[in-house]
């Protein structure tokens, strides 16, 4: 459990609670009282939703989630994973028998094998093959079946201005409140919304290009497509592990590049290709289903 916990009354605005997410590279912050008893919680969702119908300067206490999951102190190990394995947080205050907050939990506390639950998954067969044999066929086909990418067929198309960070989430944010006009699954919409959300600030803060996204909605999944033309990634094995960053010290100054955005990508999508070239842009394919059971 983690015990040295960043927190914020509700007083204080979404636009500070999104500038401290990005200073200090987190995800979420508890909101709790003057005698540290929790209140709510703002996520990453909720700043997107904020960016979306312009109320990021609103105080916090008007738009946070108050229907918070807990966890108490004496909790057993198989309730825990239960809570993680039903709700898929990333992580779980931990709150005592009067409501203080005392920690939170995340996976990595727990074991690290959940991770691989949500292990990126690569489609190693004849079709995928063909496609990786030439770098410009990966703007034209499939990374997970090889088939050609329609994407004037697109149901939701953005193209993302790098040259703006402060635009970065904007078309995750326009992305999510397409997809609430068309998936009733709030929770399937969340997590496209939050793995778009990091792939899209990967294509400002990294490319150094103008970069695409696309979604279809099929009858059994949502797929997500996000491209550029940019520098590309050295090495992807590294890129997938928590913390590893080639960000400036620049970007680390405007709250980025925390090492999570293909981690996150990861962890939220069922499955999910990458492919890239230094100097040829990047390539993310993810794929949401729908009705899982």
């Amino acid at each position: 459990m983690t015990k040295n916990i960043i927190t914020m009354t509700p007083e204080r605005t979404l636009w500070q609670a999104k500038e401290l997410m990005k200073l200090r590279k987190i995800s979420g912050i508890p909101i709790v009282n003057r005698d540290n008893k929790l209140l709510g919680i703002v996520s990453i969702e909720d700043i997107i939703v904020a960016l979306e119908k312009d109320h990021i300067r609103d105080k916090i206490g008007e738009h946070m989630t108050k229907d918070v999951i807990v966890l108490k102190p004496d909790e057993e190990l198989e309730s825990i994973l239960q809570k993680f394995d039903r709700y898929r947080y990333g992580r779980f205050p931990v709150v005592d028998e009067s409501g203080k907050l005392v920690g939170l939990v995340t996976k990595k506390d727990i074991i690290s094998a959940i991770l691989e639950r949500f292990r990126i998954i690569y489609v190693h067969d004849e079709r995928r093959s063909r496609v990786l044999e030439n770098t410009n066929k990966w703007f034209e086909r499939s990374l997970i079946t090889g088939d050609y990418v329609e994407k004037k067929k697109a149901d939701f198309f953005f193209a993302i201005n790098y040259t703006d960070v402060d635009l970065a989430g904007m078309g995750a944010a326009r992305l999510k409140r397409f997809l609430m006009g068309k998936i009733k699954d709030e929770n399937l919409v969340r997590k496209v919304s939050i793995a778009t959300y990091e792939a899209e600030v990967n294509v400002v803060i990294h490319s150094g290009s103008d970069g695409f996204i696309y979604c279809w909605i099929d009858d059994d999944a949502i797929r997500v497509r996000v491209e550029d033309h940019g520098k590309g990634i050295e090495n992807i094995e590294m890129a997938m592990k928590e913390g590893y960053s080639t960000a400036t010290d620049h970007v680390r100054e405007l709250g980025f590049g925390a090492g999570m955005g293909l981690p996150n990508m990861k962890r939220y999508s069922d499955k999910m290709v990458v492919m890239s070239e230094v100097g040829k842009g990047v390539v993310v394919e993810m794929i949401f289903y729908m009705n899982k059971k």
